[in-house]
């Protein structure tokens, strides 16, 4: 059966309900947002003698709900209109328009009595054969549909998205005994390609995947800490980065999520998981019980493992619990030897190996640590799942991991971490066994750039993606056995059907001499060997820009031709990237900013990943784009004005948008800021396909006859008549003190650039014209005492300075 989604129903608006709807519309997808109608007036309402029956009351809830989502930090909306695609209603009037929805989604109060009477309610309303699911976090499936028709039983199963739905790229699918297998794998699929999620198929077991395991990830901790007598700081040290984990680490993420649900989950399952070799594990410390009491329950009640008040001086101060008092004091910064010996070492996987080998108290916190996770895993197979590559995904896309567990025992060594283990008094699953005694010895290998993972029910390795998807599913990484050069920074691969790939890994991805040899050399080597080439890597981030260090070190030295000489080697590898004989596709994500995104204005075709945040921030740091960025702008510019606009307004915004140093909340807002060309560019909802699909684009521009571009020499530049009035403006911020004289210094020389220079009427200009003003422009700047005060502040870890 073909389904197509035109639109879905959300029933129930809080927290989670309601961003799942921004989601939906964030991906095209018209939403009807509904809730209960209210049964009281407030105070407002009653002012305004409303009724309990004016469509206003009638949709207050849901409509509030709607509103706080919209408003929140991080925002659950790619860009603003994303709203527009929503309608809302309430239960009693608008119940009866599900009829018109192609998939309902109940994302109620999680209680089974309040679910059950939802679905007694749709029923009555959907058209056979909708698709109706439920987001619970933890209740069986099959207890949700008793007493509902088989086609209803056939077309319903769990949906649960992870919170934020935008930024989590967890969806974890749930079939019931009865769903149509058709069905399960039309959800996966949608979800992947529709709604850019890790969609990981799940059994009906308590608290399904991610949260069987996260959950027993902390409890776990909780008991290791009490038997180290390790502090909250000291764990939250040892749980973040370093390991691959997020920032906010163990408790932090426990005060995010809500202390009260950790342990709801957790008491759940040491109910309902009797058979759980490690069910003590999920039994809460008396201290942790004492917080839930105390209504301790994290960021929603104002306290949890932290609290923020108010220091002598007024300045916000962050306090940490002593679990020992229950007392709150000021925050420490614990210092381990085996972390401190492994912070230079950027390769996650080599530093795991040295942190479980260290000899202090952190090493022996990761051998216990990890020893208790790997056996928990192995014995989750095949109760939660069938394969174990599921078990990692679904942690890496829940839980924000940078690799699973399982790719971590891995990286630790099976079998010789397996010995150790059992000298340790820890125990494994059969099957590890039997997989250790047929000479496998990894749970993931490659082969021909294709990722396999051992099955422990075949016996044997698979594909983790099915042979008609992997193409769209591409790791450099995967490719490393197909290198075609490299450098100390970049690699180049062959990706296959006549397409090169370039990565670098450097700190935050910035980009250097290596990188601009990797770019310049690559390019050389498509153009002799190839269709083209993708630009792109799986760091936490693209780039988070030009080695600034590189240039402080220039400009501190006063080493002005070298800098001039690595500003034109940057300027030229962009042009380079514009015109060259192949087409050259950019595929950002996460971080984009300064240099890399002047990489991807000169790019044939970018195709970023949704969340991209790509911008032009030199402002920040007393300089202007130098890579190319402030040319392309003002090119744009010119190419979008027309003679009948309102003081060259399109000049203006542009100007405004570097001298601001705005950057995108989304690859899709990074249209609206003029960064991406609509009709040319293309965002990939799911990160995991951008690479797959750049390299498409390849293939489709050289099949279409891609030939190089001309350079242009066309460009319409104002001169006076626009620098007069952008000088205006700058003066007009500075003297409203938004501006610092800096912030003046740098904001003329920007304007200076994208004016032409100081031309006494509009002129057609060429590229190079605007490449050297611009050069010009930044080499002045890097002799500016306050720019070099900023870019050091950087350098140092801060956020630039404004003087």
């Amino acid at each position: 059966m073909k389904r197509i989604i035109k639109k879905v129903a959300v029933l129930g608006s809080g927290v989670m309900g309601s961003r799942i709807a921004c989601h939906f519309a964030g991906a095209g997808i018209e939403v009807l947002l509904m809730d209960i109608a209210p049964t009281a007036l407030n105070d407002a309402e009653n002012k305004k003698n409303l009724s309990l029956d004016h469509p206003a009351v009638r949709n207050r809830i849901v409509n509030e709900a709607l509103a706080a989502a919209i408003k929140s930090n991080p925002s659950p909306v790619y860009t603003k209109d994303t709203a527009k695609k929503i309608s809302t209603g309430n239960f009693l009037d608008n119940m009866k328009d599900i009829a018109g929805c192609d998939w309902i989604i109940e994302v109620v109060v999680e209680r089974l009595d309040v679910k059950k009477s939802i679905f007694a309610e749709v029923e009555k309303f959907r058209r056979p054969g909708t698709l109706i699911t439920s987001n619970t976090s933890g209740i069986p499936i099959h207890l949700m549909t008793e007493g509902r028709s088989e086609d209803f039983n056939k077309h319903f199963c769990g949906t649960h998205f992870f919170n934020p739905p935008r930024y989590l790229r967890l969806l974890e699918i749930i079939p019931g005994p009865t769903t149509d297998p058709e069905v399960i794998q039309f959800l996966l699929h949608f979800g992947d390609l529709h709604l850019g999620k890790a969609a990981v198929l799940c059994k009906d077991t308590p608290a399904f995947i991610a949260n069987r395991v996260g959950v027993f990830g902390i409890m776990a901790i909780c008991k290791l800490m009490d038997k180290m007598e390790l502090s909250i700081d000291e764990v939250d040290a040892l749980t973040g980065p370093i390991i691959g984990r997020p920032k906010s680490a163990t408790f932090r993420t426990a005060d995010v999520v809500g202390i009260d649900t950790l342990v709801k989950v957790a008491r759940g399952v040491y109910e309902n998981c009797p058979n759980d070799e490690a069910r003590d594990t999920f039994l809460a410390p008396s201290w942790l019980e004492k917080m839930v009491s105390n209504n301790w329950l994290g960021d929603k009640t104002g306290q949890g493992f932290f609290k923020k008040q108010k220091g002598p001086t007024g300045e916000k101060e962050i306090l940490v619990l002593d679990l020992k008092s229950l007392e709150y004091k000021t925050r420490s910064k614990p210092r381990f030897a085996t972390v401190e010996a492994t912070k230079q070492v950027d390769d996650l996987k080599t530093r795991l190996k040295a942190l479980a080998q260290g000899q202090d108290k952190a090493g022996e916190f990761y051998r216990q640590f990890h020893y208790g996770l790997f056996s928990y895993i192995s014995h989750r197979i095949p109760e939660i799942s069938d394969e174990l590559y599921r078990v990692d995904e679904a942690m890496m896309a829940g839980f924000g991991w940078e690799i699973g567990a399982f790719e971590s025992w891995d990286a630790l060594g099976v079998e010789s971490t397996l010995k150790k283990m059992k000298e340790a008094g820890f125990t494994v699953a059969k099957w590890v066994e039997e997989m250790i005694a047929k000479k496998i010895t990894s749970f993931y290998k490659v082969e021909n750039g294709v990722r396999r993972c051992y099955s422990p029910s075949s016996g044997s390795y698979i594909n983790i993606t099915g042979e008609s998807e992997e193409q769209a599913f591409i790791l450099m990484r995967n490719f490393i056995g197909k290198t075609v050069w490299k450098n100390s920074a970049c690699f180049a691969y062959d990706l296959g059907h006549d397409v090169l790939g370039l990565e670098w890994y450097t700190k935050l991805g910035t980009m250097g001499g290596e990188v601009v040899e990797g770019i310049q050399k690559s390019i050389s080597i498509a153009e002799e060997k190839f269709k083209g080439l993708v630009i792109a890597n799986e760091g936490q981030n693209f780039s988070a820009g030009a080695n600034v260090g590189m240039i402080f070190m220039f400009a501190i030295e006063q080493e002005y031709d070298e800098l001039d000489m690595a500003i034109r080697a940057f300027q030229n590898t962009t042009m380079r990237a514009r015109y060259s004989a192949v087409p050259v596709v950019v595929a950002p994500h996460g971080l984009s900013l300064g240099g890399s995104c002047e990489l991807s204005l000169h790019a044939d075709r970018v195709i970023p990943a949704a969340e991209t945040y790509i911008g032009l921030v030199e402002l920040g740091v007393g300089l202007i784009p130098g890579g190319g960025g402030t040319k392309e702008f003002t090119m744009r510019a010119a190419d979008e004005m027309h003679e009948d606009e309102p003081e060259n307004i399109t000049l203006k915004n542009r100007f405004i948008t570097i001298a601001t140093a705005k950057v995108s909340t989304s690859g899709y807002e990074a249209f609206d800021l003029g960064i991406l060309k609509k009709g040319r560019d293309m965002v990939s909802i799911n990160q995991a396909r951008r690479i797959g699909e750049a390299k498409a684009a390849v293939t489709e521009l050289y099949d279409d006859g891609y030939t190089m571009p001309v350079q242009r020499k066309d460009i319409k530049v104002l001169g006076r008549s626009s620098l007069g009035a952008l000088y205006a403006g700058i003066n007009a911020m500075w003297r409203s003190n938004y501006a610092t004289d800096h912030d003046v210094v740098v904001a003329k020389k920007l304007a200076y650039v994208m004016c032409g220079g100081d031309l006494s009427e509009p002129t057609v200009v060429s590229e190079q014209y605007l490449l050297d003003l611009e050069r010009e422009a930044f080499l002045s700047l890097c002799g500016e005492k306050k720019t070099l005060e900023r870019i050091q502040s950087v350098l140092k870890g801060g956020k630039p300075i404004r003087n």
